[in-house]
């Protein structure tokens, strides 16, 4: 069908490469391109007896427009999958402008001096996209992502109006180690420490970083606490599902990842402001960062599930109506099929997924859009194909 070229090869490009490679038919070809070429020839080594999919390797600088530009003009993909940094979006956005090239990513833009993730960035390239001809598709992670699928599944064949949605995140995996990140240590320690919020009535309501706590009882996992936490998808769900007056967002966490959180905060390993440390400067959460275990390094050493999913409230020919729409993984068996955890696994499917719907034309439409806004039918089909098949619970616990 055609060639993907893929940016970054940490945890989650592993995952999406190892499943472009078991779906040889759609990928024919995929270029690996990061800073580090030596991870890309690692993997390629890898992989490479195991398909039919010709796999490319190259060295690039991704906050580099000019170098992106050229490496894909030598390469000349169908589509380009971000799975570098969010720092890095717009710069990889512009490239593939340059060169009409469709563009796919996981998680939105945020600027590296201050945490906050938005759309407004990515949603100005609107009028440029549509232009060139070519479909920025946004956020094909899980959350942001295989949740904003859900949402228009529900939509599609369960709603006429979704009223309420909360989106619960729950990692019921333990690795062993008293302090570690599932993924960039940098990107989950900002989201934790920043403040939560949720949007009510069209506006974003805010709350001091983990002041709302829900314990709820996930399938496959059990009873864990989960804390209210600000997620980029809420605000694209809020402007593309009919009806909405309310979305939050759950996440789980431990009592130990919390206290050993609060103490580095408290002593300012946590801060992005950069200090002087023996007369260089050094950004503290990036030194925490280098101090802490490679999310990468945690596949072999945790067991245990996730369960991710919606919880929708809304009405059906004037009834109303409950609908909690998950997908439960287990670590091991991530590990065992493609040798990472499921918090890798469950981005890493979808990129691949999105890539695909956009290289076979299922989805076309040129612009920038959200998830959300194609039709949900052949990406749900291809999760229970891909490695993450979804349950359905037609009488869920709501939470409060």
């Amino acid at each position: 069908m055609g060639k993907c070229m893929i940016i970054g090869c940490g945890g989650v490009a592993s995952v999406a490469i190892h499943k472009c490679c078991q779906n040889s038919e759609v990928f024919e070809g995929i270029m690996i391109a990061s800073r580090t070429k030596s991870k890309c020839d690692a993997l390629k080594e890898k992989l490479q007896p195991t398909t039919k999919t010709v796999i490319e390797t190259a060295q690039v600088n991704a906050d580099n427009v000019d170098e992106l530009i050229a490496l894909i003009n030598s390469y000349k993909p169908d589509v380009v999958l971000n799975l570098a940094l969010p720092y890095q979006d717009l710069t990889i956005m512009d490239a593939c402008l340059a060169t009409k090239v469709h563009y796919v990513d996981t998680a939105n833009y945020e600027p590296v001096d201050t945490a906050k993730f938005e759309y407004k960035w990515q949603w100005a390239y609107r009028e440029r996209f549509e232009k060139a001809g070519i479909t920025a598709l946004l956020g094909s992670g899980f959350d942001p992502g295989v949740t904003g699928v859900f949402s228009a599944y529900a939509m599609k064949h369960h709603f006429d109006e979704i009223n309420y949605i909360d989106i619960l995140d729950c990692n019921g995996g333990d690795h062993g180690y008293p302090f570690a990140t599932n993924f960039n240590p940098e990107i989950n320690i900002r989201e934790v420490s920043a403040k939560g919020s949720y949007i009510e009535d069209g506006k974003w309501v805010e709350t001091e970083p983990m002041e709302i706590k829900r314990v709820y009882n996930f399938k496959g996992v059990g009873e864990k606490d989960m804390y209210l936490l600000h997620h980029e998808e809420l605000e694209s769900l809020a402007l593309n599902i009919k009806g909405i007056k309310r979305i939050r967002f759950f996440m789980t966490f431990g009592q130990s990842y919390l206290t050993h959180l609060k103490c580095l905060e408290n002593v300012g390993m946590t801060s992005i402001e950069p200090i002087m440390y023996e007369g260089k400067e050094i950004v503290p959460l990036q030194f925490l960062k280098a101090v802490l275990p490679d999310p990468a390094s945690l596949g072999p050493r945790t067991v245990g599930k996730t369960n991710i999913g919606c919880i929708f409230r809304g009405k059906k020919d004037g009834k109303d109506k409950n609908y909690y729409l998950y997908n439960i993984c287990d670590h091991q068996e991530c590990y065992k099929e493609v040798g990472s955890q499921a918090i890798s696994y469950t981005t890493g499917v979808p990129a691949m997924i999105g890539a695909m719907m956009i290289m076979t034309g299922k989805w076309n439409k040129a612009g920038v859009y959200n998830i959300e806004e194609f039709d949900p039918d052949p990406f749900m089909e291809a999760l229970n194909k891909w490695g993450l098949p979804w349950e359905e619970d037609f009488d869920p616990v709501l939470v409060d």
